[in-house]
């Protein structure tokens, strides 16, 4: 049957065409009220409410019906449907990019002007780790491995009368490393009480160098540059005028989102309440951070746009009592810096009409004792980005050369059990004789064993006595970190997680011994007595996380490896995937198993991760990241 004398306009809208074998069927208007005209018949269709409902056009006629072609039509898209299809495609296009640009906008904005409306924990005396409890599973496991070093296994009597060596010397080892513990603790309190003193009674080199510690991660580069009794003096470095964007959202004649570009009035006013949130900011972590600190002189720099050249735009005294009982609660409210402070200057002046001035002028450095020195003093190249700054910060700030001595690691980082025995016989031996025979060299150490991805073998029972964990790598910064849990893979309590801020258990079976540097390689190392560990912590997950902040993933890590090796040299090692998806990584397990009636432990290499870095690896494990 043909189809004479039907006809129909291509490009109405709403309208769409399906092709199918029972023949070529239309639909047209919205969803809400539909025709369809086929050769099923034409029929009217509601699309409203929870139901579909559908009634024929036809009457009581009955229907007809038509033949199947045995060449069914095609009906393809003409090509002025297409160009509307393109042109609808890049429509779409262009909106969800404006869409995002004023998401983005919306939220530069609101960090850039609510950094005031966040609060500071006060400083408090400094909190000192207790002393992490030896306990002598531990101490003799330690002895053990020791002892047992080169002794054959089945040299029943040499393996005997080792462990009874280790026996007679653990509750030494334990009781000299419990005292010297003690001492160190001892130590670092009254360290830590003068600190405070010190802080409390405004020492300069102790208060600049605090509140510039909590400045380093502050969106403007504030630095504490000096103390004059209980009055701090801070110079921050606020962004340029220029580096602002041009546009903002708004809303076109009809109410629809658009971009529209900013007014040099309204550019203005967005830095200066940028500035003032910065700057309450800076103010209320200084007096967080210095609680013997009363006052605050605070002066701004910032490039100016018409000279491109440093200049001070504020400066003025804000007391603790003005910043401290001033409620804040919106944006608007940073612009409160200029009514609260003492002798304040700003280069942002108002008009007599009550307008914002539209240009900024540099402010006489010269009327404040030290600020043109400062001024002098201060070097920052053009379009240099956060580097600059944070140069800036420590030029003017920094009470300890850039390239000083790195941070102690662990405090209470035990002496191993091979040094202090080693120290005990040189206290107790005799000094040797001038002709001492010479000692052999130690036979080199087999190669360790390469494991796959997924392979699983069974640790010799001499390695429960103590393994060495050593995660090594370049390209990227990383922590080791150990997760000691029962069957269903959960800690059972925080002091089972082993990481950069615990770095043993409680009973020190498991324990980080910090980072060095080998050569290009940066290594992080860690101990394990499987022998030393309490009935319930069943497995034991060796993983690696990367620093969140960079955003960086596990594939940024070069020449990266995990080795495992026990006291009688027997080593094995495992190459983690190089996995871009990924910023936190399980790298290994150890697990307790029953074989051939026996317990045993084995050791599977794996190289599975998430995406989420820290918190979801700490999740996963029955830890909760605060």
């Amino acid at each position: 049957m043909g189809f004479v004398g039907f006809g129909f306009r291509v490009g109405v809208p709403g309208m769409s065409v399906r092709v199918s074998t029972r023949g070529v069927r239309t639909s047209i208007g919205p969803r809400a009220a539909r025709i369809s005209v086929g050769s099923g018949g034409a029929r009217l269709s509601s699309g409203l409410g929870p139901f579909y409902a559908s009634s024929s056009l036809r009457g009581s006629r009955a229907g007809t019906t038509t033949r199947r072609s045995p060449h069914p039509r095609t009906v393809a898209p003409s090509a002025a449907q297409l160009e509307r299809a393109r042109r609808q495609a890049e429509r779409a296009q262009q909106e969800a990019q404006r869409d995002a640009a004023i998401a983005e906008l919306r939220e530069l904005r609101r960090e850039m002007t609510e950094v005031h409306l966040q609060s500071f924990p006060a400083a408090h005396p400094p909190l000192i780790p207790d002393v992490p409890q030896l306990g002598g599973p531990w101490a003799l496991a330690e002895a053990q491995a020791f002892h047992l070093q080169g002794v054959r296994r089945l040299a029943r009597a040499e393996r005997a009368a080792a462990k009874q060596r280790a026996q007679q010397d653990a509750p030494a080892y334990l009781a000299a490393e419990t005292a010297r513990l003690h001492s160190v603790r001892e130590r670092m309190a009254g360290e830590a009480a003068q600190w405070w003193q010190a802080l409390l009674a405004n020492d300069e080199g102790t208060v600049c160098e605090a509140v510039n510690t909590a400045f380093s991660d502050n969106p403007a580069a504030g630095c504490a540059v000096g103390v004059d009794g209980s009055v701090l003096s801070v110079l921050m470095r606020h962004q340029d005028l220029d580096t602002l964007p041009t546009q903002t959202p708004g809303l076109t004649p009809s109410g629809r989102p658009t971009l529209k570009n900013l007014t040099k009035r309204d550019r203005l006013l967005w830095w200066l309440t940028s500035m003032g949130s910065n700057l309450i900011a800076t103010l209320k972590e200084g007096f967080a951070t210095a609680p013997g600190i009363t006052a605050i002189d605070l002066a701004v720099l910032t490039r100016l746009p018409d000279t491109q050249r440093l200049g001070f735009v504020a400066y003025g005294r804000w007391s603790r009592q003005a910043i401290e009982s001033t409620v804040w609660r919106t944006a608007e409210d940073a612009l409160r810096f200029l009514d609260l402070g003492q002798d304040v200057a700003c280069a942002v002046t108002t008009t007599a009409s009550g307008n914002l001035s539209s240009s900024i002028k540099a402010l006489d450095a010269s009327r404040v004792p030290g600020l043109q020195e400062l001024l002098d003093n201060a070097h920052d190249e053009p379009d240099s980005g956060p580097a600059t700054l944070a140069d800036l910060d420590r030029t003017l700030g920094a009470t300890t050369p850039p390239n000083g001595p790195a941070p102690a690691g662990d405090p209470y980082r035990l002496i191993p059990f091979a040094d202090w025995k080693q120290a005990a016989l040189t206290a107790a031996a005799p000094p040797l004789p001038l002709h001492a025979p010479p000692v052999p060299p130690p036979l080199p150490a087999p190669a360790p064993v390469a494991l796959v991805a997924g392979q699983t073998l069974a640790l010799p029972e001499d390695a429960w006595q103590g393994l060495q964990i050593a995660f090594r790598f370049a390209g990227a910064d990383a922590d080791l970190t150990l997760f000691l849990t029962a069957d269903d893979g959960r800690v059972a309590a925080d002091d089972d997680f082993v990481f950069y801020n615990q770095p043993a258990t409680a009973d020190g079976a498991a324990r980080l011994l910090g980072k060095s540097q080998e050569g290009p390689h940066t290594v992080e190392r860690a101990t394990l007595h499987l022998s030393a560990l309490p009935q319930h912590v069943q497995r034991i997950t060796v993983a690696i996380t990367m620093d969140i902040a960079t955003g960086l993933t596990c594939a940024a890590l070069t020449h990266a490896a995990l080795d495992i090796t026990s006291h009688t040299d027997a080593a094995w090692t495992f190459t983690p995937p190089a996995d871009p998806t990924i910023k936190a990584m399980v790298i290994a397990e150890l697990y307790r198993h029953h074989q051939a009636g026996r317990p045993v432990w084995k050791l599977r290499a794996l190289g599975q991760g998430w995406a989420d870095g820290l918190d979801a690896l700490a999740r996963a494990h029955g830890v909760d990241i605060t």
